[in-house]
């Protein structure tokens, strides 16, 4: 596998795909375990956002360095809907779908960055990064 995997998400067979590429590139970086399971949920939360509010987009998954640090990088975005009010969609709980409302906040919780940028009408570009310890 390359140091990269685009995956389109368009349906729920590539939300399993996106996980399977996730951690296959984490078991490279060195990633043990229980991170392996972490990674993969996250990248599987994070898709089947994409998939019930905008429908389609894409998972964009790397190796990532900075300074003396290796990680795992995981950016989702997609031209759906986006988010009004970004700080209430991150409250655990809040949810549009009639879901638990944990998906956002803990897919954040999951990983070691998180940073989302939305825009009403245009999309939504969730940034996450894993760290290798």
């Amino acid at each position: 596998m390359a140091d990269e995997s685009r995956i389109n998400i368009s349906n729920a067979a590539e939300i399993v795909t996106a996980r399977r590429q996730g951690r296959v590139l984490a078991v490279q970086l060195g990633f043990d375990g229980s991170e392996l399971t972490v990674i993969a949920t996250a990248i599987s939360e994070i898709a089947r956002n994409i998939l019930e509010h905008a429908k389609d987009g894409e998972v964009i998954i790397s190796r990532c360095n900075h300074r003396r640090k290796c990680g795992i990088c995981v950016v989702a975005r997609d031209s759906g809907p986006g988010i009004a009010d970004i700080d209430q969609a991150m409250q655990y709980g809040y949810s549009t779908h009639k879901g638990l409302g944990i998906g956002l906040p803990g897919t954040k919780l999951l990983m070691d960055e998180f940073h989302i940028v939305s825009v009403v009408g245009q999309g939504t570009t969730v940034t996450m990064k894993k760290w290798r310890h």
